[in-house]
């Protein structure tokens, strides 16, 4: 796996994907026989692996018919209510140990929403920062590839009418400043379905749209997904 040298700010929408803003042109990720992806994240990603409408099962079969050649593993290693500490804890045996070329991380909302009414539950700001530089480190260390992704939304209002917008727009700069940091591709998930909401929800539903619950996807918000991560990791 070609190790990338700049980080990828990915804007799409579900009706037109429009590729990438990039300011330097790196590497594409170059995939390869037997290679193992795994998507590592919350219920997000575990609802992503678990019907055949989840965005890692349309990933699966995308790149299964796109690359039949390469005999690709793709790994969901989601689990429900898992915060930056948690996959900290589970690193080794969910993901190290499966020997995976590439990691695509998808977390935060967790982070931010167990906080809303006790800061205890939650993941402090510098602990997140620190926390998900660690994961990106012993992923690293192990000969894998990374993929950084922004959390999305909690409740679909337009743009800062939703009560933790603030606070998924600061994760979501420090995701977006540790993936220019550590020069890792970044999917930025945040701002694609912000952009979306803000055109397609002028109704201003708090669910719906994208998602069942204002959090996990529906079968549009994983098609979303999907699009938007493939765009990184198939360019």
């Amino acid at each position: 796996m070609m190790r990338l040298t700049a980080s990828w700010v990915l804007l799409a929408t579900v009706a037109g994907l429009t590729g990438f803003v990039q300011a330097d042109e790196p590497p594409a990720i170059a995939l390869k026989s037997g290679d193992r992806i795994v998507f590592l994240g919350d219920s997000i990603t575990q609802g992503g692996d678990s019907h055949d409408k989840g965005y890692v099962r349309i990933i699966r079969k995308a790149l299964t018919e796109k690359h039949p050649d390469l005999k690709l593993e793709v790994i969901g290693a989601g689990i429900s209510g898992n915060k930056v500490p948690d996959l900290q804890r589970r690193l080794e045996r969910d993901v190290i140990a499966r020997k995976p070329t590439l990691v695509v991380i998808y977390i935060g909302i967790n982070d931010v929403w167990h906080g809303e009414k006790d800061p205890a539950r939650g993941t402090m700001p510098d602990a997140f920062k620190e926390g998900l530089k660690d994961v990106v480190g012993k992923c690293q260390t192990a000969g894998a590839a990374v993929v950084l992704c922004t959390p999305t939304v909690i409740g679909e209002k337009t743009d800062g009418q939703n009560g933790l917008d603030e606070k998924l727009d600061a994760y979501s700069d420090i995701t977006r400043g540790l993936a220019k940091e550590l020069k890792l591709p970044l999917c930025d998930l945040r701002k694609a379905f912000v952009d979306y909401l803000a055109e397609h929800n002028k109704e201003n539903h708090p669910k719906g749209i994208l998602t069942g619950d204002r959090v996990h996807l529906n079968e549009t918000g994983n098609k979303f997904v999907a699009d938007q991560m493939l765009l990184v990791i198939d360019k």
